[in-house]
């Protein structure tokens, strides 16, 4: 294999604080160090003159829906939009369109492609049952393009529910360390802990306090968010615990949110889709609703273990998939005209509805500006993620658009103009004046998630990491000049050239593995036994099961 050279482009690599026109090197799939003229010689080399050219690493979407069960009903509760979307793609005749449907959920096929066609090389699925491993891990060897990864819920485990009643620390880290072992996840997720096992019990339940004591089991939403960042934290996980908190939504909620941050005192602990979880309002009534986005920012910007990722708001029709089954009902209740909802015994539960953002409706102007808010007001890049929590506030297609919001203030102050007007009296967006940098850009699409992550050779161009790359044309037009990357390599080899998609390669599918108490495996298993319908032996994943794990 011959090296790769990428010469006289502008490296833009925050990980390595490089910011200036230099070549990128390349051999085996991995960045390595300039070679000498002899070495040059002897191997051969491909150089590609990308001057004039932005080059960063492969982008990276820490949070995101493309796999599993949810995901498929989602697909089959929105033919019209799929059908729409395969017209609008033959319009441009290219042949990669024909591998699946597009619209706001696309095949697992398109989903690799479209991602591909944006400059991303990894994402990680944001909500996946521990019953439900083995579906995503096939959904994952057919997308792609991209190296992929999961987490996996915990937040309403009856296992771990146990522990966080019991303060049994010990054992929620053995019992973590096994699962996160047997279904072959990277990160433990809590999605609104104790709520969704009330949902479950009750069909109206829901944990509307931290403090709320969950009927069967003697703990709290407090007590199960700190127990089991405590444990991921102890038991050194490289993303310790990706946190949904309670009360999505819901008019009041920044309080339980604050709550929340406050509780994990000084643990490392990611918020996810934190735009969801930052209205002002009491009474859950619209008509309440404002930002509150400047105390929790504060509150971020104060505590450095603390991160975000955003889940930006974007106007159109979309589809809500989460873990957390009574906010589907809720959104049901509120004007949803479909609306699916399917529950894992021991384990979580799931909704799944259509839902439309129109840009004069005051609610869902309110949520696009609070997530704008939301990357102005964090003072450090490197604590706050983009994301659209795919596709729950819009289709990742959208990360160009949010990309010239943040960088060109004209243009975010003619999008705001066009939202319904009420919105500049619930929200400070309109006297925010900050424009990102093309390294702050870099920062929380690349090197951010990879730092959150805990992925050393992900998100920078440094000598060893892997060789994953995006160039993009320099454009004054941000949206343009990150909408489609002339150049796209994964593990070294080029799949985008000249801006369009010429080759396809696999990626592996990222996942944690822990030591735990050996002694501890047979209570365990004896509790899983006792409390499942299916054996440990049909749990998960077993050795070798899905090659793409690493």
């Amino acid at each position: 294999m011959s090296y790769l050279c990428l010469s006289g482009g502008r490296v833009v690599d925050p990980t390595n604080n490089v910011d200036h026109v230099t070549d990128v090197w390349v051999l085996d799939g991995a960045i390595i160090a300039p070679p000498t003229t002899d070495e040059q010689s002897r191997v051969g080399v491909r150089r590609i003159d990308v001057g004039g050219q932005v080059v960063m690493a492969g982008a990276i979407d820490m949070h995101c829906h493309i796999a599993g069960s949810k995901v498929n009903a989602a697909r089959m509760m929105m033919p019209h939009l799929n059908r729409r979307s395969i017209e609008q793609c033959r319009q441009f005749d290219k042949q990669w369109f024909n591998s699946g449907h597009m619209g706001a959920v696309p095949s697992l096929f398109t989903t690799g492609y479209k991602y591909t066609g944006l400059g991303y090389t990894t994402c990680f699925d944001a909500a996946i049952s521990p019953l439900a491993a083995r579906h995503a891990h096939h959904d994952f060897n057919v997308i792609p393009g991209v190296d992929t990864g999961f987490f996996t819920l915990v937040g309403n485990n009856h296992y771990v529910m146990q522990c966080a009643a019991e303060g049994n620390q010990q054992g929620m880290q053995n019992f973590l360390a096994w699962l996160l072992n047997k279904v072959g996840s990277y990160a433990p997720k809590v999605v609104n802990p104790g709520g969704v096992e009330l949902w479950k019990q009750k069909r109206t339940g829901n944990a509307r306090d931290l403090d709320q004591t969950i009927d069967g089991f003697k703990t709290t939403p407090r007590k199960i968010i700190q127990s089991i960042a405590q444990a991921a934290n102890a038991i050194d996980l490289p993303h310790p615990v990706h946190i949904h908190t309670n009360n999505l939504g819901i008019p009041g909620n920044w309080e339980t949110t604050l709550g929340t941050m406050e509780a994990l005192s000084g643990l490392k602990a990611h918020l996810t889709h934190i735009q969801f979880h930052s209205y002002g309002g009491g009474d859950e009534s619209e008509s309440s609703l404002c930002s509150k986005v400047a105390p929790l920012a504060a509150f971020i910007n104060a505590n450095p273990e603390l991160s975000v990722d955003v889940g930006q708001v974007m106007f159109g029709s979309t589809m809500s998939m989460t873990g957390d089954g009574p906010l589907g009902y809720y959104l049901q209740q509120i004007g949803a005209d479909k609306w699916y909802s399917a529950d894992a015994e021991i384990e979580s539960g799931c909704g799944v509805s259509p839902i439309e953002y129109r840009d004069r409706n005051f609610v869902h102007s309110l949520q696009w500006a609070i997530g704008l808010e939301w990357y102005l007001s964090v003072n450090n890049p490197w604590q706050v993620v983009m994301s659209t929590d795919h596709p729950n506030g819009g289709s990742f297609m959208a990360y160009p658009q949010i990309i010239r919001l943040l960088m060109d203030r004209s243009f975010r102050d003619e999008m705001l103009a066009q939202v319904n007007p009420k919105v500049l009296d619930f929200c400070g967006l309109k006297d925010m004046t900050r424009e990102y940098s093309l390294s702050e850009i870099a920062i929380i699409t690349r090197s951010g998630p990879a730092k959150l992550l805990g992925l050393p050779n992900k998100g920078h161009l440094g000598v060893g990491a892997d060789a994953d790359i995006a160039i993009y044309r320099e454009d004054d037009d941000k949206e343009k000049m990150f909408a489609v990357p002339r150049y796209v390599i994964k593990s070294g080899q080029i799949l985008v050239e000249d801006f369009e998609i010429r080759n396809v390669v696999h990626g592996k599918t990222l996942a944690t593995k822990r030591d735990f108490d050996p002694a501890a495996q047979p209570e365990i298993e004896q509790w899983f036994s006792d409390q499942y319908s299916v054996s440990t032996e049909s749990y998960g994943i077993a050795e070798g099961d899905f090659t793409r794990t690493k």
